[in-house]
């Protein structure tokens, strides 16, 4: 029987149990609850470190409208950012990596923050449509190019997370394959070749903060341009 490399992507069950549903739920267990104590672990040290310095790159830019999605942007990127590392455990399932899941947190949100520029300032939502100073023959054709820019924001969203982790997952597991295949035919090109699979992990690790760090970042400016 020949499997398919794209069969990693597909979600497995143990015990009857779904571990797409596992995944989607660890990374809320994991978290650490609040302390009152004046000296806190060095999970909890990191945490706070982290919400600090996010919040100050994504939520100061905003005006005061903008600090009510603080804790929503914030959520989002915890829970991207762990679904994301923890995919790349073995025996574990990365649910970012499917389309339809990337999809539903882009357009609900996405749409969300369309409805909050129409609703407490249409002029100005309306307005990105339109470059200003554009020759009258070009304004038909700009407006149907600016839609259809604004239309396509979620999917570029849903598509760049999905494409990013599954490209990475498939190096990993192709480089990982020709691993094992050279270790017994060539094991000093199957030494190289485990080398540079380990700098891959590494850059994959990378690329996992790099996708929530940038899907929340591209969120908060697209709200930024409807506040």
């Amino acid at each position: 029987m020949t499997l398919s490399f794209f069969d990693q992507f597909m979600s497995p069950i143990l015990f009857s149990i779904p571990l797409s549903t596992i995944a989607l739920i660890t990374p809320w267990l994991l978290l650490p609850s609040a302390s009152n104590r004046w000296l806190q672990n060095r999970t909890l040290v990191l945490r706070n470190w982290l919400i600090s310095h996010f919040s100050h790159q994504i939520i100061l830019p905003m005006n005061t409208i903008g600090h009510k999605w603080a804790l929503i942007l914030l959520s989002l990127f915890l829970f991207l950012l762990s679904l994301n590392t923890l995919g790349l455990l073995p025996y574990t399932f990365t649910p970012t990596t499917q389309l339809s899941f990337s999809l539903a947190l882009a357009v609900p949100l996405w749409l969300a923050t369309v409805i909050i520029g129409l609703r407490n300032a249409p002029g100005l939502s309306l307005a990105h449509l339109l470059p200003e100073g554009t020759p009258t023959p070009l304004i038909p054709i700009l407006i149907l190019i600016e839609t259809a820019s604004l239309l396509i924001r979620p999917f570029a969203l849903g598509v760049r997370l999905t494409a990013n982790m599954t490209a990475g997952h498939l190096l990993l597991h192709l480089i990982a394959t020709a691993t094992y295949v050279l270790l017994p035919l060539m094991p000093t090109v199957a030494i190289l070749t485990l080398t540079l699979l380990f700098l891959l992990t590494c850059l994959e690790i990378a690329v996992a903060m790099i996708q929530a760090y940038v899907f929340v970042l591209l969120l908060s400016l697209y709200l930024q341009e409807n506040l």
